[in-house]
């Protein structure tokens, strides 16, 4: 006899809706606040405190290399939270991610320099940043999940951008209390001492992420799977249930590598944009540390402005199209952008940059209700997290890395921007094969990324499959 199916969850309240975006929005803020923090201290002072003694070229290298590794703990991370987030539920961890990112971040502000404790510095500095990527490897998937799964499904593109404003709202966090740190104390205060508030004010900030997120109610549509599931087993007698990764790679491997094709472009341009452009204005036109962090201050304003239009006109006209705009964009930017910021000039630099960003968000704000679309319930954590975390291992981490040994070898932008260029071609191949999502029902989501047959028909593109024997 078929096991009894649990009522589809309803949509949450207005109210409730936005308090639940409102915690997602925050934490998502306060840990790429912690994570972007160390970028731009990574840029600009890390080469000094950490890796004294080398050339200011080669310091910067090193400096990005314990960036780079933040990255490499991320699709761990994904593994793991995917894993819980599957199983236990969203919630809980989200408050775990949290606490980790933000302990991690304001360590780093207690920590002593290599004139203090010689090469044992670098070691905790690169100790910490791997308890950052791993924390926001789970934190990245549970936060979009949980109002993608709440919201309304004909506004879900918009909802679920609202998790992505953190990523500038991080940016603008971090670069604004940088640059006031910066443009308050002298060179020497700053490196001396300065460096460590914008760090140890992350307690703060997890504090207030932390008693907003503990308010908020568990994904109703996973509350809905889960008794879905046991249902069955109750019906059927214990029948092991696969493991979310194992049963994400079988019924979603094609899923997985377009949501990481889809990563190339919106990752690797961000972190030029964003990151490597510190570099590139004070090293190689002359520009003041402080012009550059206000460029890039005042356009991470405009990047959190744009991104939930983005997702607005993603409901409209769907997911691909508009993804597809933003690659086309950051490849046709990417030479004006270096001959803007080759003027050694605020105004250009500033339009180099918000110009930049505002192609970015358009990739940035489908990309969670776009993945979330892909993968079934009780495998979604863990799919578009692996999808967007294991992509961040060849993208985001080395692209500054890469970006700035490209200018030492060559001392031209040209590879540069030849190299987010071949980003977007990636990009817009996997996006371009990717099926259309708009529409599907997040409750009647199969494995494979097909809808069930509903009153309502199969979602657009999709097709009707049968639902696996493993309970999802």
């Amino acid at each position: 006899m078929a096991a009894s199916a649990p009522a589809p969850p309803s949509p949450a309240s207005p109210a409730s809706l936005k308090r639940i975006v409102a915690a997602s929005l925050i934490g998502t803020t306060v840990e790429w606040y912690d994570f972007f923090l160390y970028g731009s201290a990574a840029a600009l002072v890390f080469n000094k405190l950490f890796f004294p003694g080398s050339d200011p070229l080669v310091g910067t290298l090193l400096s990005f290399l314990t960036y780079a590794v933040g990255f490499a703990a991320r699709p761990l991370g994904a593994l793991v939270f995917g894993h819980y987030g599957d199983r236990l539920g969203r919630k809980k961890l989200l408050v775990l991610s949290l606490l980790m990112m933000g302990g991690a971040t304001f360590a780093i502000g207690l920590l002593p320099t290599h004139a203090m404790v010689g090469s044992a510095a670098p070691v905790l500095l690169t100790v910490l940043r791997l308890v950052q990527g791993f924390a926001l490897g789970g934190e990245w998937g549970g936060a979009v999940l949980l109002v993608s799964e709440h919201g309304d499904a004909r506004r879900r593109g918009f909802w679920a951008s609202w998790p992505q404003t953190g990523a500038p709202a991080g940016q603008l966090l971090a670069t604004g209390v940088l640059s006031a740190m910066t443009a308050l104390l002298p060179d020497a205060a700053f490196v001396a001492w300065g460096w460590r508030v914008p760090f140890l004010l992350s307690g703060v900030l997890v504090v207030v992420g932390l008693w907003v997120r503990l308010s908020v109610d568990e994904s109703p549509v996973f509350k809905a799977a889960l008794a879905g599931a046991e249902a069955r087993r109750a019906q059927e007698g214990a029948v092991a249930e696969k493991m979310p990764l194992v049963a994400v790679l079988k019924y979603h491997w094609r899923d997985v590598l377009i949501a990481m094709g889809a990563r190339m472009a919106e990752n690797i341009s961000y972190y030029v944009i964003t990151a490597f452009v510190l570099v590139y204005a004070t090293a190689h036109t002359g520009l003041s540390q402080q012009t550059a962090l206000n460029a890039v201050l005042i356009a991470s304003a405009l990047h959190f402005a744009v991104i939930p239009a983005w997702g607005a006109l993603s409901d409209r006209i769907g997911r691909r199209p508009v993804y597809l705009l933003g690659a086309v964009g950051v490849a046709v930017w990417a030479f004006p952008f270096f001959a803007l910021v080759d003027s050694s000039h605020f105004g250009p630099l500033l339009l180099a940059v918000s110009v930049g960003l505002v192609f970015h968000g358009a990739m940035y704000a489908p990309q969670a209700a776009f993945f979330a679309e892909m993968f079934a319930t009780r495998m979604r954590y863990s799919g578009a997290s692996i999808g967007a975390q294991f992509s961040s291992v060849a993208a985001g981490a080395p692209a500054p890395l890469i970006a700035t040994a490209l200018l030492a070898d060559f001392d031209s932008p040209t590879p540069i921007a030849l190299y987010v260029i071949g980003a977007a071609l990636l990009t817009l191949i996997a996006v371009g094969v990717a099926k259309e999502t708009r529409s599907r029902d997040l409750t009647a989501v199969e494995a494979g990324g097909h809808e069930a047959t509903t009153g309502r028909g199969t979602a657009e593109g999709g097709a009707s499959s049968p639902v696996p024997s493993s309970g999802l």
